[in-house]
Parts: structure tokens; sequence; C-alpha cells
């Protein structure tokens, strides 16, 4: 029996990402292959869902569908309900362009799309091509390595060779490197992403500002902890694969207000 894979991106329908994606996953051996992105870049637009307007599905072409305006999330949970009536066996978010390591997980649409699907009880991946000089690192490599690596991780979830707890998926980062200067994989923790203001001020014609966010530059600060995180792995010229679980509870700080007696009454 043939399995299902599902893809989606932030960086909408048109990417060469995604059509890099689609193209490699369709040369795994009894899979159908669905798509359903979005119709415009949804880039940071992390876990939402549209709740205020009707969304459309528009057929692009076999098993090829844009969702006018959505999410990603909106894509996944749509496609769910609507075109499958069994879960798909997998879902492939990407391939991004540029980095989704660090705390800008929760930022990204990409990661987002890989969450709502073990939400839904589905499998899932995120995938993102780490770029430099303004992606000027694209134009040498392409999307090369990230497509050998989403056919690897794919065929490995489908044959049961990894397998993931309920309710957690893999986000995965692809150093700007050709196929054979990789080192291989590693598996890492998200890192801890240093941040700046990046706001630029500009004024229209009409002398009105306005500001335009940029994008900051890959940096992060070393953690106590021994294993290394996605950031330094990457840097390092291994693909990073972190395993991210969606319950956000801090259980130290939970053990410490549980003790305190500052929150024992109002």
């Amino acid at each position: 029996m043939k399995k299902n894979i599902l893809i989606t991106n932030d960086d909408g329908y048109e990417s060469e990402g995604l059509l890099a994606l689609v193209k490699a996953l369709k040369e795994i051996e009894d899979v159908i292959v669905t798509v359903v992105a979005p119709s415009t870049e949804k880039s940071a637009c992390s876990h939402s869902l549209t709740l205020t307007r009707p969304l459309r599905f528009i057929e692009v072409n076999d098993n090829f569908f844009k969702l006018d305006d959505g999410t990603p999330s909106d894509c996944i949970y749509l496609a769910k309900n609507t075109l499958f009536k069994t879960l798909p066996d997998l879902v492939v978010s990407g391939i991004n362009r540029g980095s989704n390591m660090g705390e800008d997980i929760t930022y990204s649409g990409t990661a987002a799309g890989a969450m709502e699907a073990v939400l839904q009880g589905i499998p899932a991946f995120s995938i993102s091509q780490v770029c430099k000089d303004g992606y000027k690192s694209l134009e040498v490599h392409g999307y090369e390595l990230a497509c050998e690596v989403a056919k690897d991780i794919a065929q490995k979830i489908l044959d049961k060779k990894i397998t993931l707890p309920k309710r957690e998926f893999l986000n995965i980062n692809i150093p700007p490197l050709k196929i054979n200067e990789a080192k291989g994989y590693k598996i890492t923790e998200a890192g801890y992403r240093l941040y700046g203001n990046d706001a630029h001020l500009h004024r229209n014609p009409r002398g009105e500002e306005y500001y335009w966010l940029g994008v900051h530059p890959l940096e992060w600060k070393k953690r106590s902890s021994d294993r290394i995180c996605d950031l330094e792995a990457v840097e390092e010229g291994y693909i990073s694969i972190t395993p991210i679980h969606l319950n956000l509870t801090s259980y130290n700080t939970l053990k410490e207000l549980e003790k305190s007696n500052a929150l024992s009454k109002m």
C-alpha cells in the first residue's frame, strides 16, 4: 500500500525550496505526495490559524494546492480534515529559505507546519536551508543537500527506523554546503540565539514614517550544557537535527514555585 506524504512551507507555493522538495520526495518508492502551501510568503507567522476570514483551496496541479492567504498551520489543519480519509503517514514542512534555529523556532512558520501535524497525530519534520551572504550561497549549492537529507529522513520515518513520541517533531537545519562537503548528521539542542534591534526607519514619498524589520545575524551564546546546539553544528558543517516537543512547561521553575511561599495565597 502506498504511503501518503503531505508537504507544506511558509515561503509560498512557488518557492524553489518547496518545488525541489516535492521533486525529491516523489523519488521515494510507493508514496503519494500531496502539496498544500500558502499562496503567499508567510515567514515568521509562527503557529497561527486564520479565524477571521474564509479560506479557499486553489488547485495548481494534480495533488498540488495553494491555500488562498492561508498559513502553514491552516494548510495542515484543513488538508488533514478535507483532503484525506485517513491520516497522512508523514508531513514535511520546507525547504525553508533561511535558518530556523534556536528561539527562531517559535517564530517559524516552517516549524509551525510540523507542529500542527504532530498536534493532529501525524509524524513530521521541518527542514530549513541555512544561507549566508544574503542568500548568495544558494547560487552555489542550491537545495541539493537539503533534498538528499529530506529523502533520507522521510524514508527512515516511513520505514519506522525513526519513531518520535506524540507531539514531537524533528527540526532540521542544513549547512550552506554541497553534498560532498557536509560532515554528516549531528543530534542537537536548540541554541541560545542572541537578538538585537534591526528595525529600520524610513519615510514614504509623503514624508510619513514607517519601519522595516531586518534580519538578525546568526549569533548565539554557549549554554552550560555539554551538548552541541543547532547553531554550532551548522557552523561546523554538520546537518543539525533537533527533536522538538510542544510541552512548554518549565519543570524546574514549576518545582521552585511549588516550594515557594510567595504563591501560596493571593
